[in-house]
């Protein structure tokens, strides 16, 4: 009976707390505002509480206008540390005297950096200016504010600028999209000594985006102003002209790095429109303008699609990439014609196609809108004045002259550079200097040999990933905690300094979601590393040749790999600045990242083609045995269709979980691709499918699947589809696909489909031999 009376008593007194700090602007120490519960200022302008935002399942801590009908957030707490708790507290920790966000008595989130320790005098208030203080009441002093750390929005009475004494800043930083709080790619502050003095100014991602001056500023019905403090601090301030109770005055640096005002809907303080890099109007400062670019370009949201020419579509669902990340990503790509996000505005869906591509306009209903570089109208055409065009015409004469001077002397020094091309590549990269550290060079970072050994642990076994044809790969892990991998090149391994440079120079120079980056390179006397992004997940012969691990591959998986590798190979061969044959594509070299999207690696036998090149040959053939075509391996002679005979091969793996070796059985012996011919010639091609499939997949997309694969692996090559040819055959169940001819590099024989599928490789540990024979040419 005592006992239950105490827990009545304790549980009134946590139900009188929550009462108290319902509604109320202050708590004090023992105080817990839930998440149903809300700080009001004693004006009852402005609410504290906790917020959802139901596309993530997040929640923050943040301040808003209490008669705002949008609702629009002046403040977060917990931007980057959003919390996934359904049940947490805002409270005063006893301990320390900092304002955190706790559930079960575990701190989620530390709110205040105050150092002034615990004391039972401290209370936190929500000013009706906006600004949540933590304060000692016994000597009045505040120990921290929320106005010191603004988020996207600046309030009358906020601050832009920066403490000399302190080294603290006063800067908005935007949102990442216009429902995820976490930072986003702007930055807003005031610039008092700098190049823009006594300037807004806006970067993007650290740089200098656009920046007007305070007195040009709409000032209507802000009264402007700038301080400076004894030289130790400067800063930008604006406050109303007349006070309303009912008013939602503020300044939001919104997700395009655009200034809103957000009492006034559709007005816009600075940067009404996009900073594209190629002028400087309206406060826009320009950057490194791309040569495929016009000035006059610029994205417009449409609704459509693209209805005539070849476009590929390149997905990639990163959390990090904002909208301003996705359209410069697009902007700097020469062949991005489109661009957008997903609904929640994140992750970055790019269109890669040819500038006369013809996009057709839809209802919303049926394509989602996107952002399309549409050419310059014609109607737009400026009238000069004649004084002007003569002058303009003895300008770009001489601009004309000099850009020819600077190409020829470009070209003689591209000479004597290829000339002694290797020379220059050591001397570029020799890092035997530990302290010189990481530079750059050849558009990519070159890491010393202290960075990799420390990164690797001294190359450990404990950091070892595998053995490639080339050489071991580890698990590296940068000062900066980036995790990243590294290709060892082995001595003995046959990849010289060419091969090592021509993947160098490949890999660098290209940018598709189905390619592993390459983040920079190291080379050491004889060493010579590969420094890529880390790919959690290995390779895919890792999962899809383990009788344990291929269970992981389900058929919509298996799926979402063929489609990502045809789609890096689609860019290889048509949408790069370069047409490149990889090769030497096989399940090893294809990496996994986190959510098993595919990714093609290893271009050290890759080779550039000319725009209007179809074919090479080399006397010395380079590849894997069971991916190399016919043509290439008899021959010498690679194109496209020897890619695509490798992308085959590699289809006939995915769908069996088996690889493209020699089975001997009661003195017979098939591959694969012999194998999968044998059993489309009797009708049986679902035999083929991985037993670990079985129930598991669709019968008409393995069937299509198959088909396609087999089509690809036709004995000669002017048979085979081009790649993107097999994207649409492998997209289009309604598309009628020819019969496929026979096979090249089968070998045939009856076996049935419990033996094929129980019988070991023969003659093989399971690791595909690569050839090493390298072309002098």
């Amino acid at each position: 009976m005592i006992n239950l009376i105490i827990f009545i008593v304790q549980s009134s007194n946590l139900i009188i707390s929550f009462v108290l700090a319902s509604g109320v602007s202050t708590i004090k120490v023992g105080d817990r505002l839930d998440l149903n519960s809300q700080l009001v200022s004693t004006d009852r302008r402005f609410t504290l509480g906790f917020f959802a935002i139901p596309e993530t399942g997040s929640t923050y801590l943040g301040i808003w206008y209490t008669h705002d009908r949008s609702s629009t957030k002046v403040w977060v707490a917990n931007r980057s540390t959003p919390i996934k708790s359904s049940s947490c507290v805002l409270m005063i920790d006893h301990r320390t005297g900092k304002l955190i966000i706790s559930n079960g008595g575990i701190t989620l989130v530390t709110i205040s950096d105050n150092q002034s320790g615990a004391s039972p005098n401290l209370t936190a208030t929500l000013q009706d200016t906006g600004d949540f203080q933590l304060k000692n009441e016994f000597d009045n002093q505040i120990l921290w504010k929320s106005f010191d750390y603004p988020s996207n929005v600046l309030l009358p009475g906020m601050k832009l600028g920066w403490d000399r004494g302190t080294g603290h800043s006063w800067e908005l930083t935007s949102w990442l999209s216009d429902t995820i709080p976490d930072l986003g790619a702007f930055t807003m502050t005031f610039d008092a000594y700098g190049e823009t003095y006594r300037n807004i100014l806006i970067r993007r991602r650290g740089l200098p985006y656009w920046s007007k001056n305070v007195k040009k500023l709409i000032s209507v019905r802000y009264n402007l102003s700038y301080v400076y403090d004894n030289d130790d601090s400067f800063y930008f301030s604006y406050h109303e002209e007349r006070y309303c109770s009912s008013c939602t005055p503020m300044w939001i640096l919104n997700v395009n790095g655009q200034v809103e005002d957000g009492e006034t809907d559709g007005l816009f303080i600075g940067s009404s429109d996009f900073c594209y890099g190629n002028h400087q109007d309206d406060g826009c400062l320009a950057a490194n303008m791309r040569f495929c670019r016009d000035g006059d370009d610029k994205f417009t949201l449409l609704n459509g699609d693209y209805t005539w020419g070849t476009h590929v579509f390149t997905p990639d669902n990163d959390s990090s990439v904002g909208f301003s990340d996705c359209m410069i990503r697009c902007w700097d790509d020469c062949d991005c014609v489109a661009f957008n996000t997903s609904e929640n505005g994140v992750g970055c869906n790019i269109w890669l196609g040819s500038k006369d591509l013809k996009f057709s306009i839809y209802p919303k209903s049926i394509y989602a809108p996107k952002y399309v570089l549409l050419p310059p109208s014609n109607g737009n055409a400026k009238i000069l004045i004649w004084g002007s065009v003569v002058s303009g015409i003895f300008l770009l004469s001489f601009c004309f002259g000099l850009l020819l001077y600077r190409k020829n002397k470009k070209f003689t020094r591209k000479e004597k550079r290829e000339k002694d091309e290797d020379r220059h590549l050591l001397e570029l990269m020799d890092m035997s200097d530990p302290e010189r550290g990481r530079r750059k060079g050849i558009d990519i970072v070159v890491f010393s040999f202290a960075d990799i050994l420390s990164a690797t642990n001294d190359f450990s076994s404990e950091n070892k990933l595998g053995q490639g044809g080339f050489g071991p790969v580890y698990k590296g892990k940068l000062s900066d905690e980036q995790e990243i991998a590294i290709k060892r090149l082995s001595r003995t391994s046959g990849q010289g300094l060419m091969e090592f440079k021509n993947e160098l120079m490949l890999i660098a120079k290209l940018q598709h979601t189905n390619l592993v980056r390459v983040l920079g390179c190291c080379i050491h006397g004889e060493e010579k590393m590969l420094i890529y992004e880390y790919m959690p997940n290995k390779s895919l012969d890792f999962f899809l040749f383990d009788e344990t691990r291929k269970a992981l591959l389900d058929w919509p998986k298996r799926c979402n790999i063929i489609e990502g590798i045809s789609q890096g190979l689609l860019y290889l061969h048509k949408y790069s600045r370069m047409r490149i044959i990889h090769r030497d594509l096989k399940p090893s070299n294809v990496l996994l990242d986190q959510s098993m999207n595919p990714k093609i690696s290893d271009f050290g036998l890759a080779r550039i083609f000319k725009q209007n090149e179809t074919e090479a040959m080399t006397e010395r053939p380079v590849g894997t045995y069971g991916y190399m075509s016919p043509e290439y391996a008899m021959d010498g002679t690679f194109s496209v269709k020897s890619d695509v005979f490798s992308f085959g091969v590699l289809m006939l793996e995915i769908v069996s979980g088996r690889r493209n070796v020699c089975l001997s059985f009661l003195n017979t012996t098939i591959n694969l691709i012999g194998y999968a011919w044998e059993l489309w010639q009797q009708g049986n091609a679902l035999q083929l499918q991985d037993p670990t499939l079985v129930d598991a997949c669709v019968e008409h997309q393995l069937l299509r699947t198959i088909h396609v694969a087999l089509l690809c692996v036709q004995e000669y090559a002017g048979d085979r589809p081009v790649i993107s040819e097999v994207i649409s055959m492998l997209a289009n169940d309604t598309m009628l696909l020819p019969v496929p001819k026979q096979p090249g590099f089968f070998f045939g024989g009856t076996m049935s489909k419990s033996t094929f599928f129980e019988r070991k490789p023969y003659g093989s540990s399971g690791n595909n031999s690569t050839v090493t024979q390298m072309e002098s040419s």
